[in-house]
Parts: structure tokens; sequence; C-alpha cells
């Protein structure tokens, strides 16, 4: 009788164990599904600037002036190559085609963005700061001592920056990093990536070409900024690739051709890149280097200007050029 009455009392123990043990991980399960939810929601509040066409304008605008205001006070920087990728940046930021969330910028459901141009982060520095990711006074910390701003994007410095780079050739393989992982976690996320025509010049890039399509990443959007410069001269003169269209055709990609420098268009490519769902998405942005103070530069005898400020009154003239227009 008293083996019995322990048996019995040994299953009831256990069974209350199991109990509690289920219990905790239902809570848990439960707790897990509320954080999900609780995300989704954040992902309907995470694209906080959906603006339409006139208003991308005017913020793209914007965007130009901060870049030429902070590579001015800082007195280097690459303002030219960044003015060239103004409607791009400006799109995905404020066109509701990037999920994010400026106060979370580790948000796991966040979409991503590499420039691999990264000599142009001023107009992402822009983009940020108008986006709630830090002051919009802050930009006027760029290259300075101390400041996160640094020269080039170093995630480990800013919060919301996706990559290190600068180092030409590496952003597409980064971006394809990226897209790989969302797939794996089974996340939504999209990853986008600005490459500088003169960077197609390294073999990485191809490389990640063929592999983004082995992998068939339907997440991944990549644009190629051709301004038609490099830092020694046209990109013509240097290593004439173009026309990019078919040859990223060839490896599989979609893609399409746009005026880069035109909003219109920018956005209809994006909306485009939406309906794809079997192949990553190239997106061959046709843009001026310096767009929106050209004649300032052509006056200057450098539409090339690469890797310099403009001098302060340069830079007002440039300014007010932007104003008129």
């Amino acid at each position: 009788m008293r083996r019995i009455l322990g048996r019995q009392l040994a299953r009831r123990t256990q069974s209350a164990c199991l109990a509690r043990i289920c219990g905790t991980y239902t809570v848990a399960l439960f707790r897990q599904f509320l954080l999900f939810q609780l995300e989704a929601r954040a992902g309907v509040l995470a694209q906080p600037n959906t603006l339409n066409l006139d208003q991308l304008q005017d913020k793209a605008r914007t965007l130009r002036e901060h870049v030429i205001r902070m590579t001015t006070e800082a007195g280097s920087g690459h303002p030219s190559s960044s003015l060239s990728a103004a409607e791009v940046v400006t799109a995905l930021y404020f066109g509701g085609f990037m999920n994010y969330d400026a106060q979370r910028p580790d948000w796991a459901d966040r979409d991503r963005f590499v420039l691999s141009k990264g000599h142009a982060v001023p107009v992402l520095y822009a983009a940020m700061a108008e986006a709630g990711f830090f002051p919009v006074e802050d930009l006027m910390s760029l290259r300075k001592l101390g400041s996160p701003l640094e020269g080039h994007p170093n995630l480990r410095r800013l919060p919301g920056l996706e990559a290190s780079t600068g180092s030409l050739g590496q952003g597409l393989s980064i971006g394809i990093g990226h897209a790989l992982a969302a797939r794996i976690d089974g996340r939504a996320s999209r990853v986008f990536v600005v490459i500088g025509d003169g960077e197609m010049g390294e073999g990485q890039v191809w490389e990640a070409l063929a592999t983004a399509h082995k992998y068939k990443l339907s997440n991944l959007t990549a644009i190629i900024d051709q301004n038609g410069y490099q830092q020694t001269g046209s990109t013509q003169q240097v290593l004439d690739l173009t026309p990019f269209a078919n040859k990223c055709e060839a490896f599989g990609w979609h893609t399409q051709t746009i005026n880069g420098n035109d909003m219109e268009q920018v956005v209809s490519a994006f909306e485009a890149t939406r309906q794809v769902s079997d192949r990553p998405q190239m997106v061959v942005s046709q843009t001026k280097k310096g767009f929106g103070i050209l004649p300032i530069l052509e006056t200057a005898g450098d539409v090339n200007f690469h890797g310099k400020p403009l001098p302060p009154e340069m830079a007002e003239q440039a300014l007010a050029l932007l104003a008129e227009n």
C-alpha cells in the first residue's frame, strides 16, 4: 500500500510540474505573440514620412542643402557624389518604400539600406536626420573629432547604419547577407543597396550579382548611381562598362533604366520592383554628378568636383540656386 501511495504521489507531483512547465511555456508563447503583434504594429507606423511627389521633390532639395552645408562646414567630404543620389535616397526613406523606425533603429523587421558608395554618406546622414534618427543640427558635426558622423559610414558609431562601407565593391555582398538572413529568419524585410558606377569595375560586384541570382533574392533591390564620374575622371575614360542593363539582365536580374534625377521615374521604378517576386531587382539610375548645382560646378570648370567641399562663397551660390528651383 505504501508503494502504491508513493507512486500516486510521484505521478501527481510530475503532473503538477508538467502543468507548471506547460503553463510557463504557454505564457512565454503568448508574450512572444504579443511582441510579434507589437512589432507588426510598429511596421505599420514605421513609415512616418510617406510623402507625395511634390513633397518628395522638396525633401530632396532639403537633403541637397544639408549636404552642401555640412561638407562646407567640415572642410572636406564628397558633396557632388552625394547630390547625384538625392532622389533615390529621398524616395526610399520618405516615399513609403522602406520600413524603419527611427526611434528603434534595431527593430528586427526593419528594411535595410546599404550605401555601398560610402563616400556619398552625407546624403544618407541628411536623410537619417530628416527621418528623426538624430537631430538635424548634428549634421554640422560631420567629420569632426568625436562625431559619429564619420567621413564614411561606421555602423559601430551611429545607430541606423546597416553597414560600414567605403572600401568600394563590398556593399552588394553585405546586402546579400542581409537578404539571406531575412529569408532564414522568416522575416519580410527588404534590402536596398546603392552602388556607384565607378564601383562597378570591382570584380566582387559581379560575383555578388551572380550569387543573388543563384539564391533568387527577390527581397533585394540594387541601384547603380550612374553619374558618369569617379575619382580620376569620367567612367567612360577609366573603364566603360555601359550599358549596365543588358549585363545585369544576363546575370538574371530584373532590370530597369531610369533618369535617376527625375523623382517621378524613381518612384515608378521602386513601385515596379515591388511586383517582382522571383529574382533580385536592379535599377540603373542615370544621374548627373552634382545635380542641382551643376551650373555652379560648370562655372568653376570642374563638373566632377570629386572629394572636395564647396568653398563658402560657392556654397552660398549653390544654396541660392537650390532655393530658386
